[in-house]
C-alpha cells in the first residue's frame, strides 16, 4: 500500500509539472515593436548650441484675477536638424513592415538638463518654450529611405540657464491593411 501510494504520488506530481509548463506564456512572440532595431535617427550638430540670452521673441505668462498678463522674452533659441532612416531589419520577421512609412506627428519637449540629465524644475516652475518644424517630406519610400526635419525651438528655463534637453517624439505609421504604428524618441542635447 504504501508503494501505491509513493507511486501515484510520484506520477500526480509529474502530470502536474507537465500540466503547468503547458500553461506558461512564452516570450517568443512578442508583439511590441522595438523601433530602435529599425528606425535610427541622427541630429546635426551631435550636441546643439543656443544663442541668448535675448532671442526677440516672447511668449505670455497669463496672471488671472485681474492680474495683467507678463510678457516675456524667451532667453534663448537654438536649432537642429534630425534625419530619420527605416534599415533593412524593417523586413525582418519580426518587423514586415509595408512601405510607404508615413510619419504623422512630430512633437518637442524642452526641459532644464544638466550633462544631459533632466532636473525638473521644483516648486511650482515651469519650463517655457515654442518651436517651429520643417519636413523634406512625410513618406519613408523604402528601406533607407530616410526623412530630414529641421526644428527651430525657442525656450526659458526656471533654472536661467541656457542647457536643455529637447525630446523629440516621431509617430510613424506603415501601409499594410492592418497598419502597424510605432513611436522613435529623440533626444537632443542642447550645450551649456
Amino acid at each position: 500500500m504504501v508503494r501505491s501510494v509513493r507511486v501515484a504520488t510520484v506520477l500526480l506530481a509529474g502530470l502536474a509539472a507537465a500540466s503547468l509548463s503547458g500553461c506558461q506564456k512564452t516570450d517568443s512572440t512578442d508583439d511590441t515593436l522595438k523601433v530602435d532595431d529599425f528606425v535610427v535617427s541622427t541630429t546635426t550638430p551631435g550636441i546643439a548650441t543656443a544663442d541668448g540670452p535675448g532671442t526677440g521673441k516672447t511668449y505670455r505668462i497669463v496672471r488671472g484675477n485681474n492680474q495683467p498678463d507678463d510678457i516675456l522674452e524667451y532667453d534663448w533659441h537654438t536649432s537642429f536638424s534630425v534625419t530619420t532612416t527605416i534599415n533593412n531589419h524593417a523586413t525582418d520577421d519580426s518587423v514586415k513592415l509595408s512601405f510607404p512609412v508615413t510619419l504623422s506627428a512630430a512633437s518637442a519637449k524642452v526641459q532644464q538638463a544638466s550633462g544631459g540629465i533632466v532636473n525638473p524644475p521644483t516648486g511650482g516652475d515651469v519650463e517655457h518654450y515654442e518651436y517651429v518644424s520643417s519636413a523634406s517630406s512625410n513618406k519613408i519610400g523604402a528601406v533607407g529611405g530616410a526623412i530630414t526635419q529641421t526644428f527651430e525651438v525657442w525656450y526659458d528655463l526656471p533654472s536661467l540657464r541656457r542647457e536643455a534637453l529637447v525630446t523629440l517624439t516621431l509617430n510613424f505609421t506603415d501601409d499594410s491593411s492592418t497598419p502597424k504604428t510605432f513611436t522613435k524618441t529623440v533626444n537632443v542635447q542642447v550645450a551649456p
